[in-house]
């Protein structure tokens, strides 16, 4: 009798366990009620572009407020190098539990289409979990190019292809895929030269090291002011209040070119789709708080509302654009 007391009371306990646990993705053994009260333990964000880049600011901006919605802490951390891709690589290779995520800007839809030595799969390593905020870049040139007009940069392009040079934060970088597309558009050519952060790349063109590049409106109006960099015009199809005697790229002669960055939160592949789905519903939750909204606009972004499924559309959408621009502009991925 003692002999099937035991039996079942081991039999009990296996009930409990095949009922306590289900498995997601990569094999990776979750707690039910885990799931359910997500989070319960602090959460990382890793960027891939350095402090003080805009993916960087965006995210620092928005983690405190998650933290205060979820009493758990929500760090950023900063991965920079490899062309961008360290950060990637470390959350796709992350537990898919929703506790570390990837926070980037476009550049997550097109280094796919950009790159073919990427340690990691963008579309099938990830999942598209929230869209944050869009803003517009401006097309900046370095004082030392002589540049003072779109319409000059334009002309010298054609004059002399390949000799001026543009910088960007890395290949497959928003940044690098924006000056594609306005390159393509003005039917001019020249040479890119890629850093591992806009800090970098804004530094060169400051010195010289390149002629002109995209950057996020907040990250260069110090040098603007300062006479540094010279504002040929903004990427987005109306002006920013940040640059309001700054025309649009589209104004100065590029006729629709409307071009804006824009940022977002990805899970490792794998990841429970409650985890998932709560994500979405918080990030958007705290996207609408009137100080964060405010905080924003200042900085030149707008924030972007969309459901999960929406912007796993928009993420596919912005890959197929890419690809479309990068066979047109006849290149190849590196």
């Amino acid at each position: 009798m003692n002999a099937y007391r035991r039996w079942f009371a081991v039999l009990a306990l296996l009930l409990i366990g095949c009922v306590g646990t289900v498995f997601e993705g990569k094999g990776v053994a979750k707690n039910v009620s885990s799931t359910q009260d997500f989070p319960i333990a602090p959460v990382r964000l890793i960027e891939p572009f350095g402090a003080g880049g805009g993916v960087d600011t965006i995210a620092r901006a928005f983690a405190p407020k998650l933290s205060d919605l979820w009493g758990q802490p929500v760090t950023v951390e900063n991965h920079t190098g490899a062309g961008s891709t360290v950060a990637p690589a470390r959350v796709a290779k992350a537990r898919p539990d929703g506790y570390t995520l990837l926070v980037n800007s476009s550049a997550q839809a097109y280094a796919a289409i950009l790159r073919q030595d990427l340690p990691y799969d963008p579309e099938k390593d990830f999942i598209p979990v929230a869209p944050l905020t869009s803003q517009g870049y401006v097309l900046v040139a370095g004082r030392a190019a002589g540049l003072r007009a779109l319409a000059e940069l334009v002309s010298r392009a054609r004059a002399k292809p390949d000799a001026l040079k543009f910088g960007s934060p890395g290949v497959g970088s928003g940044a690098h895929f924006g000056v594609l597309r306005f390159n393509l558009e003005a039917k001019i050519r020249a040479v890119h030269v890629p850093d591992d952060s806009i800090a970098a790349a804004i530094a060169h063109t400051v010195a010289g090291k390149t002629d002109y590049l995209l950057a996020p409106i907040p990250l260069v109006l110090t040098d603007i002011r300062a006479g540094n960099l010279v504002p040929l015009g903004v990427s987005s199809g109306r002006r920013s209040p940040l640059l309001p005697d700054v025309p649009t790229v589209a104004e100065a002669g590029i006729a629709g070119f409307d071009y804006s960055i824009w940022y977002g939160l990805w899970a490792p592949a794998g990841t429970p789709p409650s985890v998932v789905g709560k994500l979405a519903a918080d990030v958007a939750r705290v996207l609408r708080s009137p100080d964060l909204v405010e905080w924003l606009t200042n900085h030149g972004g707008r924030p972007m509302k969309m459901t999960q499924p929406e912007f796993a559309r928009f993420v596919r959408s912005e890959t197929e654009t890419a690809a479309r621009v990068i066979k047109a502009a006849g290149l190849g991925r590196r």
